[in-house]
């Protein structure tokens, strides 16, 4: 612990000399609704110097038009297309106290990490990945690091709309594993503290006065699963029980094109029709006539001169019919076959599906959706525009269907059996193409589950209001707070999602001079931002029911969960007052 004081400490004189400025300096490399919320959660920090320094470097022309950080007051701007040594000189890297690496890209994140560390060697570093092998890679080259999956923190709660459960968050401090909760799903003894009140969806309160309110909780694992994974194995049991009639359906539909099954058809007709006759013309049995009519059509045996002209002539046409009929079931037996695969490969023809979930956007949040409900044993469809998507190979090694096409299209979704599917979960990266999609999926089933991906909070709150599509989420704005405590080397336990709210458990040290330091801890909690979870003393074992009345003291640690604007208010209340600061320099912006 000494030695990352000392080398802020070091970081805040080389400031003050370069600059006479010693805030915290942070720089943030993205362009997209990620960084927009990474920098806005830094610009709402305070540290014991004053307000936190952003610098964000982008490139000079937007990639989308949705907001990327480079409009937010107080950033300072860097314009540059490529992230290597120069950008990084030039956005004031040396001596900064963290840099994200935010891109879509991870062999780019980490070139850009390999040049960030030429510039500045030690240096706090949080990157965004979603490969994991290279993740591992990055923290071994990278000590001080914090390799994050955007996709990874929200998939769990896009999940959890899907199935209609809470998203399953565990977490384990201080010796307990703690997860959200339904109050009536748990035990009394059980829950740790009241989170929310949602009895109402369109007024959701979070952290309410009165905690016995609550029926969201937060409560200790005993072993029991939570909702989610109930209702995933209810799921794959009704789809287990499913599957026989469906094996069945398959191997009927998808046997042969149209045109040779009409060829089969019309054949055996004829050889039932010759066969009756030819059983007549020899005043044989019904069994007999069977037994003749197939020998002679499979065998063509048993020539005999002496027949009548007419059973010698139906004997030749049996013969060449069986003939025609050998070749045409080889033939649809493979095209049979080659259907199937060309069909199931290209996701052409489906089954008709009930109970599935459909997830639209097989991107990084759509891949983990996927094969996170996967691991439930739910039944997945997926759909995507590019055969090559990022998540299709994954699909096609967990047996998903994916088919390839526009979900804004009535066609497509019902491809996907959209009418009787139990949720649909749009995640595509354009919010127009998702919206589409919600709508007409709506028009073939009116009380859909859908759960929406958008960025705009305002303009998810019109569309609820409008369309009544109530589940909406946003991965950014679930993801940021996580990017942006490990930016500032702040220890967030967990991110709790609830409703549009994303509260955050963290553990807060208290330091001399501040303004918590000698209040009771009743002061800590503020209904509707902050609420106190456990209080620890140094060399004490962590307590979960301290008394209110108890003085808070200086190194004391305090385990909250809060909102973001209460978590910072509550770190401006842990850190002594800071001075005024003196001739900061006013936001710029620097270009190629």
């Amino acid at each position: 612990m000494v030695e990352p004081l000392r080398e802020r400490a070091r970081r805040a004189a080389e400031r003050l000399r370069m600059n006479a400025d010693a805030r915290p300096h942070y720089v943030v490399c993205g362009s997209d609704p990620l960084a927009y919320w990474v920098v806005r959660s830094l610009l709402a920090t305070q540290s014991p110097t004053g307000r936190v320094r952003v610098t964000l470097v982008v490139p000079k022309r937007r990639r989308s038009e949705g907001p990327d950080g480079r409009d937010i007051e107080g950033v300072q701007v860097v314009l540059a297309d490529r992230l290597d040594e120069a950008a990084f000189r030039r956005a004031g890297l040396a001596g900064a106290d963290g840099l994200a690496l935010l891109h879509q890209d991870d062999v780019g994140n980490m070139h850009a990490a390999l040049c960030a560390q030429e510039v500045e060697p030690r240096l706090r570093l949080v990157v965004r990945m979603f490969n994991t092998s290279l993740a591992n890679g990055v923290q071994q080259l990278f000590p001080d690091s914090a390799v994050l999956s955007d996709a990874s923190i929200a998939a769990p709660a896009f999940v959890a709309a899907a199935l209609g459960e809470l998203a399953p968050t565990y977490f384990r401090h201080a010796g307990r594993i703690l997860y959200l909760a339904r109050r009536v799903d748990v035990r009394p003894q059980d829950v740790v503290c009241g989170l929310a009140v949602t009895t109402e969806p369109e007024l959701v309160r979070v952290l309410p006065a009165d905690e016995a309110t609550a029926d969201l909780v937060l409560a200790e694992a005993t072993g029991q699963p939570a909702g989610t994974e109930l209702a995933a194995r209810r799921l794959a049991r009704a789809r287990r029980r499913r599957q026989p009639v469906r094996v069945l359906l398959r191997a009927i539909r998808s046997f042969a094109t149209r045109k040779i099954g009409i060829a089969v058809l019309l054949l055996l007709a004829m050889i039932a029709v010759l066969g009756w006759l030819n059983g007549r013309a020899a005043d044989v049995s019904w069994n007999e006539s069977l037994y003749l009519t197939l020998v002679t059509t499979l065998t063509g045996q048993d020539p005999d001169v002496t027949k009548p002209a007419a059973a010698q002539v139906m004997q030749v046409v049996l013969n060449l019919a069986g003939l025609a009929l050998i070749p045409l079931i080889t033939a649809a037996v493979i095209d049979g076959i080659v259907n199937a695969r060309i069909a199931l490969h290209n996701g052409r023809i489906q089954l008709d599906r009930s109970g599935h979930v459909v997830v639209v956007g097989l991107g990084n949040i759509g891949t983990r959706v996927m094969a996170q409900l996967r691991d439930f044993g739910v039944e997945v469809v997926a759909v995507d525009r590019n055969s090559d998507a990022r998540g299709a190979s994954l699909a096609r090694r967990l047996g998903v269907p994916l088919i390839v096409g526009d979900a804004g299209l009535e066609e497509t979704l019902r491809a996907a059996s959209v009418a009787t599917c139990q949720a649909l979960v749009v995640v595509s990266t354009d919010d127009g193409a998702n919206l589409s999609a919600a709508l007409n999926a709506r028009a073939l089933d009116p009380d859909l589950r859908v759960v929406l991906r958008l960025f705009d909070g305002d303009f998810a709150e019109r569309i609820q209001r409008a369309f009544g599509i109530g589940i909406s989420r946003s991965v950014s704005y679930l993801a940021a707070p996580a990017f942006a405590a490990a930016l500032l080397d702040r220890a967030v336990i967990a991110t709790i999602p609830v409703d549009r709210h994303a509260l955050l458990v963290s553990e807060v040290p208290v330091v001399a001079d501040s303004p918590l330091d000698g209040r009771p801890l009743a002061a800590v909690a503020r209904p509707g931002e902050v609420r106190l979870l456990a209080y620890t003393r140094a060399g004490q074992r962590t307590d979960w029911s301290a008394d209110p009345r108890m003085v808070i003291q200086a190194g004391d640690r305090l385990t909250v969960v809060a909102r973001r604007a209460g978590l910072t208010a509550l770190l401006r209340e842990t850190t002594p007052v800071p001075p005024e600061p003196s001739g900061a320099p006013a936001p710029r912006q620097s270009e190629e």
